[in-house]
């Protein structure tokens, strides 16, 4: 101990550490959060090559993820209530905020790891979890078993999809997706629901909703190629053209929302098997 009562003391790897010096653990030890009944969470991020442990998490694209989650649930409580139509928007609108918080996140420079998994899990609500049911109240639930098992297909489907993607990032090519994006596949059910809402449904056709559920199950764990539109550059300058072909399909798509978006997200989820019987008839 040196005469000024400075103190450092010696950790496992031989450097000094000035004890006076607060580090990221040393809050654990403050009475105020000593006895708090939820921990400060922790996360360790690499910045300029090295390991550095940050508190706390990012607020903004959190708050996104958290919408489109709430969405999700709304759209399943709202199905039990026989709103079949407010179930379908709901989805939609988990959509629009899922599809917002990554870019947020980028844009922004606040991505994280703990972002990433509360995304996933919030993804497997509303887009796994919350279209199976709405679909199973609104027709599929006089199928009896048959229908049961479509919709526990679907929600067990986009849980695998979600998995594979989560393990496979930075290791597929960031222009595609493998596979049918849960979002995509919930569109599709959503759309169905909100233009048939207001209809009888008849056993034959909700049998047929049911066979397009289990299909759109495989085509979400499947390998086919679908366009991820994540090398649009929203920052950049577009020719004039493509912003007037932007307004036009908000125009087409103002003319009957819930047709107009069925065939939108029917036409995407048919591009995966249509590119590759393409590719293959080329070859």
């Amino acid at each position: 101990m040196s005469g000024s009562g400075h103190i450092k003391s010696v950790p496992k790897d031989g450097k000094p550490v000035d004890a006076n010096q607060k580090t990221s653990d040393d809050s654990a030890d403050k009475p105020s959060e000593r006895y708090l009944p939820i921990d400060e969470h922790i996360e360790e991020v690499s910045e300029n090559g090295e390991k550095v442990r940050h508190k706390g998490v990012y607020l903004l694209p959190n708050l996104f993820t958290t919408g489109a989650l709430f969405s999700g649930f709304y759209a399943i409580m709202s199905s039990i209530s026989g709103n079949f139509e407010a179930a379908a928007i709901a989805v939609f609108v988990s959509q629009i905020l899922d599809g917002l918080d990554g870019r947020v996140a980028r844009m922004t420079n606040t991505s994280s790891e703990f972002g990433v998994q509360y995304d996933s899990l919030a993804d497997m609500v509303s887009f796994g979890v919350a279209p199976a049911i709405v679909a199973l109240n609104w027709g599929l639930e006089p199928l009896g078993k048959f229908g049961l098992a479509a919709a526990f297909a679907y929600t067990a489907c986009a849980a695998l999809r979600l998995a594979r993607f989560n393990t496979q990032t930075g290791f597929t090519d960031n222009r595609f997706f493998i596979g049918l994006a849960s979002p995509a596949a919930a569109g599709v059910v959503a759309s169905i629901v909100w233009v048939f809402h207001d209809q009888q449904v008849s056993s034959h056709f909700a049998g047929i909703v049911a066979v397009l559920m289990v299909f759109l199950a495989v085509l979400m764990v499947s390998n086919f190629k679908y366009s991820s539109f994540k090398g649009i550059d929203l920052k950049g300058r577009v020719p004039f053209v493509k912003m007037l072909l932007v307004v036009s399909l908000f125009a087409v798509i103002a003319i009957n929302p819930p047709v107009m978006l069925l065939v939108l997200t029917a036409v995407y989820a048919a591009s995966g098997p249509l590119l590759w019987l393409w590719h293959l008839a080329r070859e």
